[in-house]
């Protein structure tokens, strides 16, 4: 179920647009950096578009599906064990970057990582002039949880516009994605920086990806 084109583009131009953008992926896309603190950020140079979801939402998938690459985000095998935000750069010269931040919502990890990861998502997202959108991953089986509110209520905090993105479109059926999506898009409209169109993505099927990527340079303005 597509997410639909964006609003006010005509057929002609959301190809051209999503051409565009695929060109620029199909480009060079690099690791540049892991972040443990703010003090490790790099310098400013290009504006920024953060990843954010819950462990195992499909996160890395997505991350490479966008950048069509196999493993230029490589999944963590313990969940919440990643807690750095990690830094790639697009295009010769750099003309974006795309930011990893930690998987949230991990029941298990002790309460000093969490405190730490949220101490670093938080001075991240309201102290960095370079980041343009944040992309909130929700696994489409599961619709919005606490644990995602908790990270939308943030965003919102700190004026950080996001976009809901479903992952995972492809593993359930479409009367019950169709149930989710609405109740998204429901949820997007509770929420001050929340941009109102939902976006559903496949990685394994490669569905909304296109759609995706010309979103991430849009919001990039470049």
């Amino acid at each position: 179920m597509p997410s639909g084109p964006r609003p006010g583009a005509n057929r002609v131009e959301q190809d051209s647009l999503n051409e565009q953008a695929r060109r620029l992926f199909a480009g060079r896309v690099d690791f540049l950096l892991s972040a443990p603190a703010l003090k490790f950020l790099p310098d400013p140079g290009a504006p920024e578009i953060a990843f954010a979801g819950r462990s195992n939402v499909g996160k890395s998938s997505l991350l490479n599906a966008v950048t069509g690459r196999k493993a230029i985000a490589r999944a963590s095998v313990t969940p919440g064990r990643t807690q750095e935000l990690n830094f790639f750069e697009v295009g010769t010269p750099t003309r974006l970057r795309l930011v990893d931040m930690p998987g949230y919502g991990f029941a298990k990890a002790p309460l000093k990582v969490v405190e730490n990861w949220k101490r670093l998502v938080r001075d991240y997202l309201r102290g960095r002039v370079e980041l343009k959108r944040t992309l909130v991953l929700i696994d489409s089986r599961h619709g919005v949880k606490d644990v995602d509110r908790e990270m939308m209520k943030m965003l919102d905090e700190a004026a950080v516009g996001y976009r809901l993105v479903l992952t995972k479109a492809d593993k359930i059926k479409a009367s019950e994605l169709k149930a989710v999506l609405l109740a998204t898009q429901a949820e997007a409209r509770k929420h001050s920086a929340a941009f109102p169109m939902v976006h559903v993505t496949s990685s394994e099927k490669g569905m909304g990806i296109a759609e995706l990527r010309t979103a991430v340079v849009e919001d990039a303005a470049i």
